[in-house]
């Protein structure tokens, strides 16, 4: 049987994920003849060119759509401003491209401007879509993505789903034309389902006789919801929920041997019109999981100076209590570390076979164990190379370990701050000590390593002190920090706070009967800040930081990344507060 996997838009397109390379390699060393596309950084690529932008301009002339009522002043001010500075827009839109994949991207001007064309360009080729928008890093549709019907409608409207016309024409007639028997489309995110359902549709449409399956984080985070939605699998033959290498190769295996799928674990399909439900099988030990495949990838097509891939050390978060969190959509809390020796196996294979010196680690959090067996045999090969990881406040990431963590390449560091707050930590179950965090980010900066840090405001039961805290924290750390990341509190499904709402002061969910494929909830507090105050401290803390040089970088994690690896050891390190008088 021939295999095709699919990652759809949008998703950002500066380094591929590894949700393909993985089921890639699976199925290849089980013998199974398989292909991957990342759809989404085809489409991106497609989308910000000239040739595709020509398409655009000729649509928007014949002006806004609408079946009736009035057209919105603000709708009408953006089809002008397409009209006057679309042209000059697709005229630079490629070499724009050019600058964010060379070493203009770190140049201050060149850089800024091919990124904000970029931009530019994405604006101009939504607009005929309004409402549905596709950002740089995303995609917000019309149609809400947590209601079946709407997707229903949404997979076949080319009205107003900007993907339906750019897969058809890209996509569509070279997987028909490659006959696979199986197309297995990753859902990882809720951007990515109207690409991927319209994907599927299109396939259908164009006679493809394929099996269709669909997996992924949003498949998983759904997987109590699908069963009661059939009409659903209208578009696709079967979805796969949790980790899926072992169920994609039984289903591959039932399919070629015409057996009963009733045999394939953790899959979902229709049997005259209810969705069958098999048992959830335990997922592989990850030492049974060859390293991931990038081979089939068009990884010159990524919107980076670098080739940056990702890489894994583990399975699951190591701590897994934090109340916010749902662990992957609703992945299992079982966690399982590689050994480091495999992971450092992994790393150099990247650098070999696809050249890639920057390497990105997806893990919900690396283990300090595996931070320091890991730098110990990178330093002992000699190896040449730049990395990141997301990373706890823990007391053993001590400062010899990150001074060790630095000369085997580690470049940044991430960290799940969230709050300033003790009162708050305690609260979320975050299990972080402030004296360590302030400790630990003092001891990186020392060593050399970016630290950027994330943290959000509005969780139940947040006051305006503190939230007060964590904006103190932040701008007492100034002289060891280097970038925010900051937020609102969102109330996901599968989290502690959605299982035991009344704990943590959460007196109501916000339900919506049509909502039938819910994946976060609007909610009323006992006390506390509200959603919408929330939002307006962000917003406060957000406007009061300095305006960058070079903003584009500090865009995005890999972006960040990148730059952190351009200084030498010892340079200073740009600040996210810089003390007067610096640049």
């Amino acid at each position: 049987m021939k295999a095709l996997l699919v990652f759809p838009p949008s998703w950002h397109p500066i380094m591929p994920h590894l949700a393909l390379p993985s089921l890639t390699a699976y199925l290849r060393a089980s013998g199974v003849q398989v292909a991957q596309r990342d759809l989404n950084v085809e489409v991106y690529d497609e989308i910000l060119s000239r040739r595709h932008l020509g398409i655009i301009m000729r649509q928007l002339q014949r002006g806004p759509r609408r079946a009736g009522g009035e057209i919105p002043e603000a709708l009408r001010e953006q089809f002008a401003w397409a009209l006057a500075e679309g042209p000059a827009i697709a005229a630079k839109v490629d070499t724009a491209k050019e600058v964010l994949r060379s070493p203009r991207f770190y140049e201050a001007e060149a850089g800024l401007d091919a990124f904000l064309t970029a931009n530019q360009a994405l604006d101009l080729a939504s607009l005929p879509y309004h409402p549905s928008s596709l950002s740089y890093t995303g995609f917000e549709s019309g149609y809400p993505v947590d209601a079946s019907a709407a997707l229903l409608m949404a997979a076949k409207d080319r009205e107003y789903n900007p993907f339906y016309d750019i897969l058809q024409r890209i996509a569509v007639p070279q997987i028909v034309r490659a006959r696979p028997d199986l197309v297995g489309i990753s859902l990882t995110s809720a951007q990515q389902v109207v690409a991927g359902l319209t994907l599927a549709h299109l396939l259908r449409e164009a006679g493809l006789k394929a099996h269709i399956t669909v997996g992924g984080k949003m498949v998983t985070c759904w997987r109590d919801l699908l069963p009661r939605v059939p009409q659903l699998f209208a578009l696709f033959d079967s979805a796969i929920v949790y980790a899926g290498e072992r169920p994609l190769l039984r289903l591959i295996e039932a399919l070629d041997a015409r057996e009963s799928l009733s045999t394939v674990p953790n899959l979902m399909y229709r049997v005259a019109g209810a969705v069958q439900v098999n048992e959830v099988a335990p997922a592989l030990p990850v030492a049974e999981l060859p390293p991931p495949d990038f081979d089939g990838l068009p990884l010159d097509k990524y919107l980076a100076p670098e080739r940056v891939l990702p890489v894994s050390a583990s399975r699951g978060c190591y701590w897994h209590r934090c109340a916010f969190c749902n662990v992957g959509h609703g992945e299992s809390r079982h966690y399982e570390e590689k050994p480091a020796e495999r992971v450092r196996a992994e790393m150099l294979q990247a650098v070999e076979r696809w050249g890639s010196k920057h390497l990105f680690f997806c893990d919900e959090a690396v283990s300090p164990r595996i931070f320091k067996q890991l730098s110990r045999l990178l330093i002992e090969d000699g190896a040449t190379l730049n990395w990141t990881a997301a990373a706890r406040f823990e007391r053993s990431l001590d400062a010899a370990t990150l001074q060790q963590m630095r000369q085997a390449g580690c470049r940044m560091l991430m960290y799940g701050l969230e709050s300033g707050a003790a009162r708050m930590l305690a609260r979320m179950n975050k299990g972080t000590s402030l004296d360590v965090a302030r400790r630990v980010l003092r001891d990186g900066a020392a060593a050399g390593i970016w630290n950027h840090t994330f943290a959000f405001f509005g969780f139940p039961g947040e006051t305006l002190e503190d939230a007060q805290e964590t904006v103190d924290f932040l701008f007492g750390a100034r002289r060891d920090l280097h970038s925010v990341c900051t937020g609102t509190f969102l109330l996901e499904r599968h989290s502690d706070v959605e299982a035991r709402p009344g704990d943590y002061g959460v007196t109501r969910l916000l339900r919506q009967r049509d909502r039938d494929l819910t994946y976060y909830y609007d909610y009323q507090v006992a006390s506390g800040l509200t959603a919408e105050q929330a939002e307006q401290i962000e917003g406060y803390f957000v406007d009061s930081l300095p305006q960058k040089q070079r903003a584009h970088i500090y865009y995005h994690d890999i972006y960040r990344f990148l730059y952190a690896s351009q200084f030498e050891s010892g340079a200073p390190l740009p600040l996210l507060l810089p003390e007067a008088g610096a640049s």
